[in-house]
């Protein structure tokens, strides 16, 4: 049973005893569907399902046995019992015929044999893997990353993370950081032995080691929160730029009604591609005008929309044409545009209708395309990676989340704070003691293993302190 509490809040609740049951594939017909149950004890389920007991671990061709003795259907069973499981409980998988009626039967005759049974709440086979210390809270978060992955790289990094890859790069980074807190705890319980930590142990190279392998780690996690989650990029620009046909461009499909009228996108569009792996979620989104040319008052809506993505997007792509470059009104509309575009959004500008002015025509600044020949595209997807931040190679990645970036970077910021603290001649080991305390309890949050108990644990096991 998980003894240790995530640092980010309470102690995780204990396994309840219900054994619980829930479907296991999507709903709607299919070749096959997979009824699944957890629970400590699946004897009685097992018994009345099955008619007889399964061999561990065996898939068994058999019927399923209504409450009347008649069969509900023939399929496999497979007993996993505790704790060789996923839950690490008594685990029941019946592998039937995909019809919705049929599963509803047999989920429903699973409720009636069992005493206790209950359906599961969303996530709690998992739930229970992770209290029952068979995964840790980033592979439990891996799970729902690979079957939510949009792109194949994603995948691939999403079953790194379940495989425990990321979980142990964290894991080996706190157990370093925990043998510098033994020293430093041990000094302080026992002055009287003078020990010279900072000298004689070489604590500010350790320390600085651990902190540029905290940097490596995160610049990793960051690319694997990318393509997780992905860069969300609004492409902006005057009406008729080519809005339209530089998004049909970039997903290869014909995504937005394209036609010579200005404003003939009336709201934002929105696309997810993927670029070497990275989910791109790309909007189109209405022409935005200077002033008050707005035709009616659809186009009015439809700007607001615009103005409302561009202040929620990781990037602005601002499309020019190339074409109406040198007019004076066109050129107002661009400078009136760039001027309201939100400071802390980074903007990547492109001018595009490059086939229109000949290979004489002089470069733009900027990356100069034609939506229309596809001209610049290929550099404007490698402009788009660059813009997200994106260099390591998808197979040196694991999946993250958000959550995993801000606990890396707060271990950072604890760990220069507690080199400060060991550069000082007059060291406060008090302070520098608490600063490594705090970096281990924000890595604990990653995986949900930290605990006070922990680093007792450790100084014990290390230390003669009854000498």
């Amino acid at each position: 049973m998980r003894a240790s509490s995530a640092a980010a809040g309470p102690a995780a609740p204990e396994p309840t005893p219900d054994p619980i049951v829930a479907l296991a594939t999507a709903p709607g017909r299919g070749a096959v569907g997979i009824v699944r149950a957890s629970g400590r004890d699946l004897s009685a389920l097992i018994l009345a399902l099955c008619g007889r007991p399964l061999a561990p671990r065996q898939a068994t061709l058999l019927p399923f046995l209504g409450a009347d003795g008649q069969a509900l259907d023939r399929g496999l069973a497979i007993h996993f019992p505790a704790p060789h499981s996923y839950t690490g409980e008594d685990v029941l998988e019946l592998q039937a015929h995909g019809g919705p009626v049929l599963l509803q039967l047999l989920l429903a005759r699973c409720l009636q044999a069992q005493p206790g049974l209950r359906l599961a709440r969303p996530g709690e086979f998992t739930e229970r893997a992770f209290l029952n210390d068979k995964i840790d809270l980033a592979q439990a978060e891996a799970v729902a990353d690979l079957i939510a992955a949009s792109t194949e790289a994603a995948a691939r990094s999403a079953a790194r993370s379940l495989s425990g890859e990321f979980s142990a790069q964290v894991r080996l980074l706190a157990g370093r950081i925990v043998e510098l807190r033994m020293l430093v705890e041990a000094t302080l319980d026992f002055p009287e032995e003078e020990i010279d930590f900072l000298e004689r142990a070489g604590a500010r190279a350790r320390l600085a080691d651990i902190a540029r392998a905290i940097e490596t780690t995160l610049a990793r996690a960051r690319q694997g929160a990318l393509l997780r989650e992905g860069l969300r990029v609004v492409i902006a620009g005057q009406p008729n730029v080519g809005k339209s046909s530089l998004l049909n461009a970039l997903a290869g499909a014909e995504l937005a009604i394209v036609t010579p009228i200005p404003g003939t996108t009336r709201d934002k569009i929105s696309e997810t591609i993927q670029i070497e792996g990275v989910p791109l979620h790309v909007v189109d989104t209405a022409g935005l005008r200077h002033d008050d040319e707005a035709a009616d008052v659809v186009e009015r809506i439809g700007m607001e929309r615009s103005w409302e993505a561009i202040a929620q997007a990781d990037a602005v792509l601002f499309l020019h044409d190339l074409a109406r470059r040198g007019e004076p009104a066109y050129e107002a509309g661009d400078a009136a545009i760039a001027e309201r575009l939100p400071a802390g959004v980074p903007v990547l500008q492109a001018f595009n209708k490059a086939d229109l002015l000949g290979p004489a025509a002089p470069p733009a600044p900027g990356l100069a395309l034609s939506a229309r020949t596809g001209q610049g595209i290929a550099a404007l997807r490698h402009a788009l990676l660059q813009q997200a931040g994106w260099q390591a190679a998808p197979e040196g990645v694991f999946i993250a989340r958000t959550r995993h970036v801000q606990a890396l970077q707060r271990t950072r910021e604890h760990l220069g704070l507690a080199q400060a603290h060991a550069a000082e001649r007059d060291t406060a080991l008090e302070l520098l003691a608490e600063e490594l305390r705090l970096a281990h309890r924000a890595l604990g949050e990653i995986t949900g293993e930290f605990s006070s108990e922990d680093l007792l644990g450790e100084i014990f096991a290390g230390f003669c302190i009854g000498k």
